[in-house]
């Protein structure tokens, strides 16, 4: 048998499909996202598929100038876990760019503002389930701010844990730390560093 051509990494990319919605219904309206069910004509056919339409969200990767990562810990209802992650929050103000966003999170769950920012990766995090895009910035010159933000809810017996990169993305490895974004985010900051201390010039 002949060996299956090898197809390079390189060029891949996902890629817009514009489907032709004969139908779409509002299942369920929620107090932060929707579940829609939608018709769809897929080749030849028409399939139904129920989704939660999400408004999407920003989240942070900070690191310290000992190269240390934020994380933060809060109980998440769906999972019956107090889960570790990285700071994050809904693109719920309109208007609002996500580096914005991420900002804005990084000021209500952590009280720090950063000097440095720049984006690290952007995720949908369940696309069988939800449309929800998670766009993730790498924060660096860390700062505490003046004023500490009030807590509500599940933030407001938050935790904040100071740790270092390479023992987060160990956690992640190990299945210890499962949140997907927290996952996606520290293993992406790892080697963004890591190419960047391998750079000419560096």
């Amino acid at each position: 048998m002949a060996d299956a051509p090898v197809a390079s990494g390189a060029g891949l990319t996902d890629e817009p499909v514009a489907l032709e919605v004969t139908d779409s219904e509002l299942v369920y309206e929620g107090r932060v996202w929707d579940v829609r069910s939608d018709t769809i004509a897929y080749n030849g056919h028409d399939i139904v598929r129920q989704y939660v339409a999400h408004p999407g969200a920003a989240a942070v990767v900070a690191i310290d100038d000992d190269g240390r990562v934020l994380l933060i810990q809060q109980y998440r209802h769906p999972i019956r876990h107090r889960d570790w992650e990285v700071p994050a929050g809904l693109l719920d103000v309109p208007g609002e760019p996500p580096m914005e966003a991420a900002r804005r999170e990084l000021a209500e769950e952590a009280d720090l503002a950063a000097s440095s920012w720049e984006p690290l990766v952007s995720i949908f995090t369940t696309p069988g389930g939800n449309d929800e895009i998670v766009h993730l910035f790498l924060a660096r010159g860390l700062s505490q701010i003046a004023d500490a933000h009030p807590r509500e809810g599940e933030e407001a017996d938050i935790t904040l844990e100071w740790v270092p990169l390479a023992e987060a993305v160990d956690g992640v490895l190990a299945g210890r730390l499962r949140n997907g974004i927290l996952a996606v985010g520290v293993l992406a900051a790892a080697e963004r560093l890591r190419r960047a201390a391998e750079s000419p010039g560096n």
